[in-house]
């Protein structure tokens, strides 16, 4: 059998290094690629065959939601295991609609992560205590939580800038970084501000810290 190629996406290089030895105590995986941040997980996916991949929520330029979100657009065939430190509902049901096939907390014991990946990359599911509870109480309570979330209604782009701004980029800055005008840099800052309720650049961030798009 051969090994499992996994991408491990995840800011903290300590924690990969640490994964990428869990993973490769024997023949069961090997990590082919790695990434620092959402935007490289999506490169390095796309130039890369991969059996699985496994996303942090939390990172630079592109969440873990948002790359979850496009992997499934690009490679809906590409499983995609979320390990991360948010158990609540509110961080794991998003995940799963956008087609996150797992979900563990970054305490689970190396050998639940091997069986997670193992089972994820022969087509199963697998959650964690934490995730598999918040899924069960949606389900149970599908009013509790069930409000219209307006983080739905940006567009990819509108996305790009809100990680950037919440991040600390000004306008110019978003701009040189995406490729795009000044003017339209605002324009996208503008209606993100607008659609989720938010009147300036610290709410936006607070707005952000509370969905674990950011640390």
């Amino acid at each position: 059998m051969k090994p499992i190629r996994v991408l491990l996406a995840d800011d903290h290089a300590i924690v990969r290094d640490g994964l990428k030895a869990i993973l490769e105590t024997d023949d069961l995986c090997t990590v082919v690629a790695e990434a620092a941040d959402g935007a490289e997980a999506i490169e390095r996916a796309e130039k890369t065959p991969l059996d699985l991949a496994i996303v942090d929520l939390s990172m630079p330029r592109l969440n873990g939601l948002e790359v979850v979100r496009r992997l499934a657009e690009t490679q809906p065939r590409l499983p995609i295991l979320m390990l991360t430190h948010h158990h609540e509902p509110e961080y794991v049901l998003p995940l799963v609609r956008a087609g996150a096939r797992g979900y563990l907390v970054k305490d689970t014991p190396g050998a639940e992560l091997r069986k997670a990946v193992e089972c994820i990359a022969g087509g199963g599911s697998l959650f964690g205590p934490e995730a598999a509870a918040a899924l069960a109480r949606a389900q149970r309570e599908p009013n509790e939580r069930e409000v219209d979330d307006p983080y739905e209604t940006l567009t990819a782009r509108e996305r790009e800038v809100m990680q950037l701004v919440c991040e600390g980029s000004s306008t110019k800055e978003v701009a040189r970084t995406l490729g795009i005008g000044v003017k339209t840099a605002e324009n996208h800052r503008s209606r993100v501000l607008q659609k989720l309720q938010t009147r300036n650049t610290a709410e936006l961030v607070r707005y952000a810290a509370r969905r674990g798009l950011i640390d």
